[in-house]
């Protein structure tokens, strides 16, 4: 398994690793907009970014907050068409990941 790439500020500045940390928490909990939405939000900006493993962790939250491949999928869809078809493949390498570990 690798190591999170965060990993790395316990030693150099914890103090900025807690202050990430927590603003995960503060953006993604549910409020005006359920948790599920955020993530999916979240997943398809990291599918623009080209962040295949920020697709592949917060695909999951999403799924784990209640969210369906079809809403996946759907918002991949806004995603392609606002950033171009270059997340597509960034989220198909995710995807593809998450969903055969289910298998």
């Amino acid at each position: 398994m690798t190591v999170p790439p965060l990993k790395i500020y316990e030693k150099l500045d914890p103090e900025l690793l807690k202050r990430v940390e927590n603003s995960g928490e503060f953006v993604f909990n549910d409020g005006a907009l359920p948790r599920k939405y955020k993530l999916l939000i979240g997943m398809a900006f990291d599918a623009s970014f080209g962040a295949v493993q920020g697709v592949k962790s917060l695909a999951r939250q999403a799924i784990e907050a209640g969210a369906t491949s079809e809403e996946i999928t759907e918002v991949l869809r806004v995603a392609q068409h606002l950033s171009g078809v270059g997340c597509i493949y960034t989220a198909g390498l995710a995807l593809k990941e998450l969903f055969e570990e289910k298998k």
